[in-house]
């Protein structure tokens, strides 16, 4: 039999979890009788929550929105689960600082078994390379850019370095290596776009409502993912893909590879599948490796080394600035 205060709490979790919840459903799920429902609401009530009385044939329940904050009640997962996102939110913007504030009140307010297990949470999201040095993002724009999001209203803003004007149709928030950007349909060249959040600079008022058009694919993230590997959005793959053979151990390759795919041919040679945006920059990663290379395809590869070799052999005639000859 759960004690009342743990009954209040899966009480409110349920009434959190759906609209409308019937007080049957709630004594069944409670195991407890429709008495003792009401006399659980009332409770809630007193404490703040604003929980209105559905009519209808089963009657029933409904969390309301209220105009001030009740204490707030969380089971042992959720406190966790909220805690976890507060160490790790909004990395790069000044919400971050924010949310480092908001997880030590709530530790302040937990009972000490929870604490303990808050303690020994120790969590540190890692920006990758060249994130660190990014930009932050004022949360203040974040909130304006969601407000035209939710509301469907078409966005202005000035946008760069040359506070070019920008009009568009903004679909979502996104981050991606750190960083913050908006996707959206601009209106001016009838394409979608990701600007980044720190160049923008939201005009005022917003343009009319529109009526939201999907992104390519319908899949976000892919669409995402597939901009920044240099292709349309409708896929997720690099537009440029090769195979070569490396004479190097594949432990030593792998570590490197990022997305790439490595097999193990022997003690020294591994095959080595790697993707890019150009043939030129795919020729280019694989080269770091600084081993033998063997390209197994496709052709293009093999040109764009080929166009490599002869450029890198062009910049190794350029006498160097000390040799005494003029360049």
């Amino acid at each position: 039999m759960q004690t009342t205060s743990s009954r209040l709490l899966s009480l409110l979790s349920l009434l959190q979890t759906r609209r409308d919840r019937s007080g049957e459903d709630l004594a069944e799920r409670l195991d407890v009788t429709t008495r003792t429902v009401r006399r659980d609401i009332d409770r809630l009530r007193e404490l703040g929550y604003p929980i209105t009385t559905v009519k209808g044939p089963a009657g029933g329940y409904r969390l309301e929105a209220g105009a001030h904050l009740p204490p707030l009640l969380f089971d042992d997962d959720q406190a966790v689960a909220l805690a976890v996102a507060l160490q790790t939110a909004a990395v790069g913007t000044t919400v971050a600082e924010d949310a480092i504030r908001a997880l030590a009140t709530l530790r302040q307010v937990m009972p000490p078994r929870l604490r303990h297990r808050i303690d020994l949470l120790r969590i540190t999201a890692v920006q990758p390379p060249g994130a660190r040095d990014a930009p932050r993002v004022d949360a203040q724009i974040l909130l304006d850019l969601s407000r035209a999001l939710h509301a469907h209203e078409e966005l202005r803003f000035d946008y760069g370095p040359a506070d070019d004007l920008r009009r568009t149709q903004p679909h979502h928030l996104v981050t991606w290596r750190g960083r913050w950007y908006l996707v959206a349909w601009d209106l001016d060249r009838e394409d979608w776009r990701t600007f980044r959040v720190d160049r923008i600079r939201p005009r005022t008022p917003t343009g009319p409502r529109f009526v939201p058009r999907e992104v390519p694919g319908a899949d976000l993230s892919a669409f995402i993912t597939g901009r920044f590997r240099g292709n349309d959005g409708t896929t997720t793959d690099w537009p440029c893909r090769g195979e070569v053979v490396l004479h190097l151990p594949a432990a030593e390759v792998a570590p490197f590879a990022q997305d790439g795919i490595v097999e193990e041919l022997g003690p020294h040679r591994c095959r080595l599948t790697l993707g890019s945006w150009s043939w030129t920059g795919l020729a280019a990663a694989i080269g770091r490796f600084d081993a033998g290379i063997e390209v197994i395809g496709p052709p293009r590869l093999a040109t764009a080394f080929a166009d490599l070799a002869a450029r890198y052999a062009d910049a190794a005639r350029v006498p160097r600035p000390d040799s005494g000859h003029a360049p």
